[in-house]
């Protein structure tokens, strides 16, 4: 293949609109048009700097080497973790840092959940730190109704059984516990819709907050929610090696 020619769902992810396989979704979904014609077919390539490339109607700019960049994002709470909410919620773009790339998050927070959420312009990257098979640990803190006894944690250590599927052990641990309400925190190594939720219900405990602090090696540091900081080249090369790890 011509190096300026590149398969669709990676001219998608140069030009920052998502990973690869959120950019096969919306290719599949039909929302991208090349030169003028909507196309569904994955196999097409795309001639960087000659092709016509629009999503939803909207031109998009190809970089063939963008410069990565890895932004790390504290999303407050009641805050869609997408760049478009067709109920009008406050999404991701509302606090977007300040950047000369078109950036998208990796992986998604539950909408009233807040915290870490990584933001990148590299559907490679993103492909990596996000896929499953990776297991990248995330760390949050949850607080629970009730107090959450030393069996509900070996359950929960054992992997529960979600949506009819034995999942990987979730490790938590109890920091303390006011009158009926239990404070914990929680490491996954794996993430479906509403884990958390879903988890702690499975041993008879309602979910009252959640937030999530760190992503493989990065951490929420000092930020507060609705601001952002670029990673470091360093933050973003061990960020690689714990997803390589996994």
């Amino acid at each position: 293949m011509n190096p300026s020619q590149v398969r669709i769902n990676k001219a998608l992810a140069l030009a920052g609109l998502a990973s690869r396989r959120g950019a096969e979704k919306l290719v599949l979904g039909g929302r991208v048009r090349l030169n003028g014609a909507v196309v569904r077919d994955l196999g097409i390539t795309v001639r960087l700097g000659e092709d016509r490339l629009e999503v939803d109607g909207r031109s998009v700019a190809v970089q063939a080497n963008p410069a990565r960049e890895v932004w790390a994002l504290y999303k407050p709470k009641n805050c869609v973790s997408t760049l478009d909410d067709p109920e009008g919620r406050p999404t991701l773009r509302d606090f977007f840092p300040r950047s000369t790339s078109r950036l998208f998050p990796i992986g998604r927070l539950d909408y009233d959940a807040e915290g870490l959420i990584l933001l990148t312009n590299d559907g490679d990257l993103a492909q990596q730190v996000a896929h499953p098979s990776h297991s990248m640990t995330k760390v949050y803190l949850v607080k629970v109704k009730g107090v959450v006894a030393p069996e509900a944690v070996g359950v929960l250590a054992q992997g529960p059984v979600l949506d009819g599927k034995q999942r990987r052990g979730i490790r938590a641990r109890v920091l303390h516990v006011v009158n009926d309400k239990t404070w914990l925190e929680v490491t996954l190594r794996e993430g479906i819709q509403h884990h958390i939720k879903k988890a702690f219900a499975a041993v008879d405990h309602r979910v009252l907050k959640i937030k999530r602090f760190q992503v493989g090696s990065v951490t929420l540091e000092e930020l507060r929610p609705g601001q952002s900081r670029r990673l470091s080249r360093e933050e973003v090369e061990h960020l690689l090696s714990a997803a390589q790890k996994g």
